[in-house]
């Protein structure tokens, strides 16, 4: 979790000083800082440090001290990680159980025995994050507790559920699942059908569609549509003209489209038009799938935007680009 600091650049021993003895933001900004440690040695020494932050009297310590430790991967902050899934603070328990899940399969054992029992046991909001967590650590032992899980009472703890079970990919879980696509709450009918669409399943295919003019959730839902076999291309191209639908997704179901249909033609307009796009970060996503789909048709454009105003900000990924492509021009000549 980041409390969004401004850039900036502190060295190893003034982070270890200030998270000692600085005030509440400069020990939550300290304990931020160390989670980029990568020097060995410091690595050890920053962890040590970071565990005793947990006990910190200001959440929001202990909440970076959570993430940062999880960043390390350190194995020895398990057992305090674990302590604090029951922290009287809401984003110290999710971080928590965030710092586990990215500890992976290191925390087996006493860590994911915990989120077991956070999941059981625990508030809402660290039950939802422990469903997560428990499926990156372990997928085979985690499939068991997550579909216990999908009777949870919180709506959101059962669409974290399903998105772990989807994520998890054990078809044993598509007949819970449809059993919950029917959920009272919208979020949570969302979440199971992107979990069945993880599944190769289509039942939630009317969902998903729907969910393409949701400016929250149209990302998400091309992304399922396109994960289906075969994917819901009359939905995705549809998304393309669809002026509901957020120009991000529209980018990104252009480039799901060309995934499967390299000469899609209006595809192909959509992430060019793209290019020249108002806000930097539309430009930005049609550069990203241009570097995975483009052909030589995008060589131009992309140069184009490379030598204008619009691309300043994105030089080092229009090359990035442009390298790929030619790397995929060259391999289909070799061919």
């Amino acid at each position: 979790m980041s409390f969004l600091f401004p850039s900036a650049t502190i060295t190893f021993e003034a982070a270890l000083r200030d998270l000692r003895q600085g005030s509440p933001k400069a020990r939550a900004f300290a304990a931020h800082a160390l989670g980029g440690v990568t020097d060995p040695a410091e690595r050890r020494r920053a962890a040590e440090a970071l565990m005793g932050a947990l006990d910190d009297d200001r959440p929001e310590v202990r909440a970076e001290a959570c993430a940062a430790l999880g960043e390390l991967r350190e194995v020895m902050a398990i057992a305090a990680l674990a302590k604090r899934l029951t922290d009287g603070t809401a984003p110290v328990r999710q971080c928590a159980a965030i710092a586990l899940g990215s500890l992976g399969e290191l925390a087996r054992g006493a860590g994911f025995d915990a989120l077991v029992e956070t999941l059981r046991e625990g508030p809402a909001d660290a039950r939802f994050q422990a469903a997560t967590s428990l499926a990156e650590i372990d997928a085979v032992a985690a499939y068991g507790p997550i579909c216990g899980a999908l009777s949870d009472r919180d709506p959101q703890v059962v669409g974290a559920a399903a998105l772990s079970l989807g994520a998890i990919g054990d078809r044993r879980a598509v007949p819970l699942l449809l059993d919950k696509l029917n959920h009272e709450d919208a979020g949570t009918r969302f979440d199971v059908a992107y979990g069945l669409a993880e599944l190769g399943q289509t039942a939630g295919r009317e969902i998903l569609a729907a969910a393409l003019v949701d400016a929250e959730r149209a990302w998400d839902a091309v992304t399922a549509l396109a994960l289906l076999e075969p994917p819901e291309l009359a939905l995705l191209r549809g998304a393309l003209t669809n002026k509901k639908v957020s120009p991000e997704a529209t980018v990104l179901a252009a480039g799901a489209i060309l995934r499967r249909e390299p000469g899609d033609e209006p595809a192909r307009r959509v992430l060019l038009a793209a290019l020249a796009a108002r806000k930097v970060h539309v430009r930005g996503l049609a550069v990203e799938q241009l570097e995975d789909v483009g052909g030589s048709w995008a060589v131009m454009p992309l140069e184009k935007l490379a030598r204008g105003g619009k691309g300043a900000e994105l030089v080092e990924a229009i090359g990035a680009a442009l390298r790929k492509i030619d790397e995929r021009k060259r391999e289909e000549d070799d061919a």
